[in-house]
């Protein structure tokens, strides 16, 4: 046995060694020791924790966010029909999604995956989904939008509503004790963080991303922008925490990764893309924002792409030049002035922006 004694006046303790190197052994996606301690040391996740660092050091908070100018052109004359349509979607959408995708986080993955470092991560990604969902309840108080309305939104929109149930029926089939030792447990797992990672927050959130940071380009609702290059990069922190997650999985338990599997999970993909251009086009019933709704669909197509790729499938289409490359200049958020108050707003707070990577965008 390998031991580590300390001395401490006239007291000495004996570490086991071995017990701390079984610890860390145990340590796995799922299927890992059951401890009721958050034995978050030592580390084996180690991108986990360094994932963890960045997003905290993200931290930002919606009433920080001047909303006087959105304000101003809502009541204003200068805004059209379709760009507030635009605007009530994206709320309307997000009211739902944004609560779904948190829910996902602490009632399904978590709940299955046992590594403390993993649930730490996962803990802080469900907490910047309350600050989306927060920012949207700041968004329709300073607009004096109907709080109704938006929810009729994502009840009574169809196309809302089946992407809505696209995610939530999955959800659902997860929340009950299951046997992760069976092969089709695992794989439902892993399908539904290759679901909500790469599929719904990866693909079906960035279509309304790209129309309301184009009007953002063009210096419409300032504020509302501002929120949305934050949660932009709060969720390419979200897609590389749930693809790591997936890629982790299937590397400890390579019986997943069946040919069928592979196909379901595009297929899925597939599915989700075809849902997003239904409500893209909903969203654009006429072309605005300077952007047509083919754009949108190639976009669309693009990066959903890419998340198969990142995952080690292959893509739906052949190679699609990405459109609208200028959303990756929306992220870069190290300083950003105020608008009306002319104080500077530092939301990196100890290190360099760790910027996405092409793949994201």
């Amino acid at each position: 046995m390998s031991t580590i004694e300390i001395t401490l006046g006239n007291r000495t303790f004996t570490l086991d060694e071995d017990k701390a190197q079984a610890a860390f052994e145990a340590k796995s996606v799922i299927n890992g020791k059951d401890t009721m301690f958050f034995n978050i040391l030592p580390l084996k996740y180690q991108w986990a924790y360094e994932l963890y660092k960045n997003m905290k050091s993200n931290h930002w908070e919606p009433e920080d966010v001047a909303m006087q100018k959105d304000v101003e052109q809502w009541r204003s004359n200068e805004i059209s029909d379709s760009e507030r349509w635009i605007i009530k979607m994206g709320i309307g959408y997000f009211s739902a999604a944004e609560g779904i995708v948190g829910d996902n986080v602490l009632h399904v993955t978590r709940e299955l995956i046992t590594a403390p470092e993993l649930k730490m991560v996962l803990g802080r990604h469900a907490h910047e989904e309350n600050i989306h969902a927060d920012s949207l309840v700041y968004m329709i108080s300073s607009l004096g939008l109907n709080p109704h309305e938006c929810e009729a939104m994502f009840e009574d929109i169809p196309t809302i509503q089946e992407k809505n149930n696209f995610v939530v029926n999955n959800s659902r089939a997860l929340r009950r004790d299951m046997d992760m030792t069976q092969l089709e447990n695992k794989q439902a797992l892993a399908k539904n963080m290759f679901l909500f990672g790469q599929v719904m927050e990866g693909t079906q959130f960035y279509g309304l991303f790209g129309m309301i940071l184009s009007l953002y380009r063009q210096n419409k609702f300032p504020g509302i922008g501002q929120m949305f290059r934050y949660t932009l990069r709060d969720e390419s922190n979200h897609i590389d925490l749930f693809k790591s997650l997936f890629l982790s999985l299937i590397e400890e338990n390579p019986e997943i990764w069946t040919p069928e599997f592979q196909e379901d999970l595009r297929a899925t993909m597939a599915e989700g893309v075809r849902l997003e251009k239904l409500f893209i086009a909903d969203c654009l019933p006429k072309a605005s924002v300077g952007l047509s709704l083919q754009e949108f669909d190639a976009y669309i197509d693009h990066i959903a792409d890419r998340r198969l790729v990142n995952c080690g499938l292959d893509p739906l289409n052949d190679p699609i030049e990405n459109p609208f490359p200028w959303l990756a200049e929306m992220i870069d958020i190290k300083k950003e002035q105020n608008f009306f108050e002319g104080r500077v707003t530092e939301y990196q707070k100890s290190s360099a922006l760790v910027m996405p990577s092409d793949d994201d965008l």
